[in-house]
């Protein structure tokens, strides 16, 4: 496939970032590859980078908590197609990945022919999701669509209580007051359907990737 493509690989491995590159170059010829390897290295990025036409997205990276990194990019781009890369391999973690907006997932575990055909399907524009691995689990669906409504912001806030901060430590954190903080926490508390901050965090962990 000869193209001027854009792509954007956001990986904090050094070692994996590298064949991915590898990868990227013998799937796609004339690639533009430009790398990221932390949350905040890809969003300046992506500030210069003018429409790039693909992000792959390592879920495990200094700035993303699990998977606040892909809910943050859904919300700031909308229209970039977003493919993440991870080594869980869990039908619940591709589950929400997909129910977030990603256009693909593709495992760190695929070999380099796999690699290859699911980039050239992606960039065909048809999505990629191995066979067998998204879970048609009402439960766990139920719980990636509700987590799915929290905004950014309240999502970075859940995963600051998953931490352990108490309020006034991620009011200080976001730089907003504490009554900005317990509105953001009724917020999540009513999408959620739960009661309290303990039942938030356990919500939030069953929806996190393993490794």
């Amino acid at each position: 496939m000869d193209s001027t493509y854009t792509i954007i690989i956001a990986d904090d491995h050094p070692l994996f970032r590298n064949a991915l590159f590898q990868s990227v170059h013998m799937a796609i010829s004339g690639a533009n590859l430009l790398e990221a390897d932390s949350l905040d290295a890809l969003l300046s990025l992506l500030k210069k980078e003018d429409e790039p036409d693909l992000l792959l997205l390592d879920l495990k990276m200094p700035g993303a908590n699990g998977m606040s990194g892909l809910i943050q990019l859904r919300a700031e781009y909308p229209d970039l197609p977003i493919v993440v890369i991870s080594a869980s391999e869990d039908a619940s973690v591709v589950t929400q990945v997909k129910s977030h907006g990603a256009f693909g997932f593709i495992p760190k575990s695929s070999d380099m022919r796999e690699l290859i055909s699911a980039l050239n399907q992606v960039l065909d524009g048809d999505p990629f999701f191995p066979e067998g691995l998204i879970t048609n689990n009402a439960a766990c669906t139920d719980l990636a669509e509700k987590i799915a409504t929290l905004t950014p912001q309240q999502y970075k806030v859940l995963g600051m209580l998953s931490d352990g901060l108490l309020n006034k430590q991620i009011a200080y954190e976001l730089n907003v007051s504490e009554a900005t903080i317990k509105a953001h926490m009724t917020a999540i508390f009513r999408k959620l359907d739960v009661k309290n901050r303990t039942q938030a965090v356990i919500l939030l962990q069953q929806m996190e990737p393993e490794s």
